[in-house]
Formats: structure tokens, sequence, C-alpha cells
């Protein structure tokens, strides 16, 4: 239920953990914000999401719009069985311009 940020040269990485959810919404946002404030892409980790909900998705898309409008790169990396169901359900790949791969067996990594 942390979250975690790096910064290798010209990148941040901020690596969600925990959940992704209405009850973490405002630290999340926080969070997001934070990281891109410091004017570099980003880079966010999702591999140790354990539950994602609209609250989650709402908030990805807030750091995707505001990545855009500041001109920084936003890069989603390790997106977690929780993270994949609800894309999948959603059909957000194609908003975030993942390279997804979908479909029976994708969450356990049985593509």
């Amino acid at each position: 239920m942390s979250t975690a940020q790096t910064s290798p040269p010209d990148t941040s990485v901020l690596r969600i953990e925990g959940d992704m959810t209405i009850y973490r919404a405002a630290e999340l946002k926080q969070a997001l914000l934070a990281a891109l404030d410091g004017g570099l892409p980003l880079v966010l980790d999702l591999s140790a999401v354990s539950e994602l909900d609209t609250s989650g998705v709402q908030l990805l898309m807030l750091a995707k719009r505001h990545a855009q409008q500041s001109q920084q790169g936003l890069m989603l990396l390790g997106h977690s069985p929780a993270v994949l169901e609800v894309f999948e359900l959603f059909n957000l790949g194609a908003y975030f311009g993942d390279p997804l791969v979908f479909g029976a067996g994708a969450a356990t990594g049985r593509a």
C-alpha cells in the first residue's frame, strides 16, 4: 500500500504498490501529480497494483491528461493481473496507447 519513486537520468519512475482504489485516491493523486510536476517523462510501474477500481482508472486518465498538457511522456509499465483485468474490461489499452496482449491467460502469463 505504498508508492515508491526513483529517478534514473531524464525519467521519473513511480511504482504503485497495493490498492489503486477510492480509499487511496487522494494519496495517489498527490503522488502522481508530484511525479509529473518534475517535468520529466514519467514511467508508471503498475506491477504491484493488487486492486484497481474506477477511481484508480480516473487517476490514470488524469495522469495521461496532465502529461499531455505539459508535453511530457507517460508510459505505463508492468501491468499486474488486476490492472490487466480492468484494462480489458473497459478496453483501455488503446486509450493509454499500451502495447498489451489481452485474452485468455494474459493475466496469468499464459497468453
